[in-house]
């Protein structure tokens, strides 16, 4: 494990219940919004984004609600750099606010008409109010990736001297790869007093590799979704973050792993969207062996095939018998139901499982593969 990365302390500050809501055709209720911030602060996670208060009355009532639950966790509002924005999170009980500003041309000429001198001068004049509110100030670089390296700088460096306690770095538009995301976080950690926060998304499937890379360059705040929900392809996952920060640096985040799965199920179930099986850390398949090799390893020693155990993130391994099926894990099942083919029966037994998979397209129920054992038996039966 890098050293540098031992000696800091790293947090979450996931945004499933902003950015992740805010996924195309997800809309959680008062009550889902209650229930995911719950779930996390109880499995330790640090910090929560837990939603935009400009949004309205029904997002005020939602903020409102997981602000009165008295979690351990730091709540805070995203906003946009408007004064409106601010006092509605007033309006939540927020302690925490989130001011987003566009960093790059391309957003500041789309938002401020290419003038980023009144953005810098709106940027001043919110974080004025918020701090005569009492509140504490986060800022975030809208589009840093695409942004000019200089101008960056310039304006993180400005918003740390205006009052803000943290910096994010927005991969936006999910452009980079690792070691460019280093080099850019890097600087910005040189640079800065307070720390920077990553902030990834994933639509060339990066996400998760830049947050890290992000951690890697001196980053002490990691934005992450449950299931990697978000807008477009989505965010660096929660339960991908913490687990690849505990198997390859070997150091915990403080979050009790093996919930991991519950937690996934909790927010699949509220976003209306099933996690793809092979989905790592939290997917159907992530712990599933139907290869004859590989399941033949893993029932003699589990790590052959498996990064860690499954009972780290909540799960248990098991085994698909299918078309790729080999005959030590078929007779291993058969003799799990009482069930000992010789060596004929269970090559016969291994191609009606092919043919049978191949017409399902999917592997076996224990059901269906028992079904087509007692022609087998009747055949072998019959020919002596």
């Amino acid at each position: 494990m890098s050293n540098s990365i031992a000696a800091r302390l790293i947090q979450i500050n996931d945004t499933t219940l902003r950015d992740g809501e805010q996924a195309a055709g997800v809309a959680f209720t008062i009550e889902e919004k209650v229930a995911i911030a719950q779930f996390l602060d109880a499995i330790g996670v640090q910090e929560l984004e837990v939603g935009i208060p400009a949004m309205g009355q029904q997002e005020i009532e939602a903020i409102r609600a997981i602000g009165e639950l008295g979690l351990a966790a730091e709540l805070i509002g995203w906003n946009r750099a408007n004064i409106a924005d601010i006092k509605a999170s007033v309006a939540c009980g927020l302690k925490r606010v989130h001011v987003s500003v566009p960093v790059s041309d391309i957003q500041i000429a789309a938002k401020f008409h290419g003038q980023w001198r009144v953005m810098l001068g709106r940027l001043r004049d919110v974080i004025h109010v918020a701090l005569d509110h009492g509140l504490s100030v986060a800022v975030g670089g809208e589009d840093s990736s695409r942004a000019d390296s200089l101008f960056l700088l310039d304006v993180a460096y400005y918003a740390q001297s205006l009052g803000a306690f943290r910096f994010r770095f927005c991969d936006t538009v999910g452009i980079l790869d690792p070691l460019t995301t280093f080099h850019q976080v890097r600087q910005l950690v040189q640079t800065l007093s307070i720390p920077v926060e990553m902030h990834t998304h994933n639509d060339l499937g990066l996400a998760t590799a830049n947050a890290l890379a992000g951690i890697q360059a001196g980053a002490l705040s990691v934005n992450t979704t449950v299931n990697g929900l978000g807008e477009r392809a989505g965010n660096a996952a929660l339960e991908e973050v913490v687990m690849a920060v505990k198997q390859i640096y070997g150091m915990s985040l403080g979050i009790d792993t093996k919930r991991l799965l519950e937690l996934s199920r909790l927010v699949a179930k509220a976003a209306n969207y099933p996690v793809p099986p092979w989905k790592a850390i939290v997917g159907e398949n992530t712990f599933a062996h139907e290869s004859g090799i590989h399941a033949d390893a893993v029932l003699k020693n589990p790590m052959t095939y498996q990064p860690f155990d499954p009972a780290e993130v909540g799960w248990t391994h098991h085994f698909v018998v299918g078309k790729h099926s080999g005959r030590h894990l078929v007779q291993k099942v058969l003799q799990q139901n009482g069930i000992t083919l010789n060596a004929d029966e269970t090559q016969t037994i291994l191609q009606a499982i092919r043919d049978r998979s191949m017409q399902v397209k999917r592997g076996l129920t224990t059901d269906e593969l028992l079904s087509l054992v007692t022609p087998v038996k009747d055949t072998a039966h019959a020919t002596r």
